[in-house]
């Protein structure tokens, strides 16, 4: 088995993606609770103390301690030009022996949705996964009617296998989901048929 590097730092044309620092609470704070708005719909239910330094303290531990262990990559969004925390995205569930597969799931605050900071972080993470941990199958899921997210999966090289019902409880009630993979070598869609 591949033991991932304890310092993830993965670069892109504007970001550097790193795991969250204690250092981060503050942007990460304002920008959840400005974006909240805007995050309710697709996400599972904040708890009362979502936004406190103490869940945010334990969130670090828990990104520490999932590198450490393999089971997660979670890392931040954060732009070069100006070290603004644009959102987030992680590698989780990483699955080792036969299945070689992880989930990823992402947020963006709301001021930087639809610049394209997520596709290339989803771009970046999933040659991270693929060359680096030797992952072979990323899979994600989003709300059917997440538009925005299911286009962006698609461009990532994602595709589409299906509904997973009542799959997550997000915003207070259980739903169903739409279920996207990225394979590292992917044959679906061609065929040797002449």
């Amino acid at each position: 088995m591949l033991r991932q590097r304890r310092k993830v730092r993965l670069e892109t044309e504007r970001m550097v993606l790193r795991p969250p620092e204690h250092g981060d609470y503050r942007s990460w704070s304002s920008l959840r609770d400005a974006s909240r708005d805007f995050l309710t719909p697709w996400e599972p239910t904040w708890a009362p103390d979502h936004l406190s330094r103490k869940s945010f303290t334990n969130r670090v531990y828990w990104a520490q301690r999932s590198i450490s262990n393999g089971t997660a990559v979670p890392l931040f969004l954060i732009r070069r030009s100006d070290s603004a925390l644009l959102g987030a995205i992680t590698l989780d569930h990483i699955r080792r022996g036969p299945a070689q597969a992880g989930t990823t799931g992402y947020w963006i605050g709301q001021p930087y949705a639809r610049h394209g900071y997520m596709r290339e972080a989803i771009t970046a993470l999933v040659h991270y996964a693929f060359t680096t941990l030797e992952i072979s199958r990323i899979e994600a899921g989003c709300l059917p009617e997440n538009v925005p997210s299911r286009r962006l999966l698609e461009q990532c090289g994602y595709k589409y296998e299906g509904v997973a019902q009542s799959y997550l409880q997000i915003n207070g009630r259980w739903r169903n989901h739409v279920l996207y993979a990225n394979l590292r070598s992917d044959r679906r869609g061609r065929t040797d048929a002449g």
